[in-house]
């Protein structure tokens, strides 16, 4: 695949919440690689410290994101988590680049 739509999604998490979330997430995250085919990737991170929840999510398009944010599992899942955040950072970007290809820069950051 070449190109492509990402979402990073930053949630810092009240304490108390922590495993519940982790727990919600992960099904979240896996029943959209199941259930949606423009998903192609959702990994769940998750800082060392543990005060944070990092998302990254690959999909087709926008449109495949679009679809994910109406389904049923994300909707729940959104309703369920929204009491335990105490923030959520949402950024999008265009992917760039070769997938499966090593790209090598020069010393200004340019592809070689």
């Amino acid at each position: 695949m070449t190109g492509g739509f990402v979402v990073t999604v930053s949630f810092s998490i009240k304490t108390e919440y922590r495993t519940d979330f982790r727990r919600a997430v992960s099904k979240n995250a896996a029943d959209s690689l199941k259930f949606e085919p423009g998903c192609r990737l959702f990994e769940v991170c998750e800082a060392n410290e543990g005060s944070e929840i990092f998302l990254y999510e690959l999909y087709d398009h926008k449109a495949a994101f679009d679809a994910h944010l109406a389904t049923e599992h994300f909707r729940s899942f959104d309703r369920i988590v929204s009491s335990w955040v105490i923030d959520k950072r949402v950024t999008t970007y265009a992917k760039i680049g070769s997938e499966g290809r090593d790209v090598s820069l020069d010393t200004a950051g340019r592809p070689n």
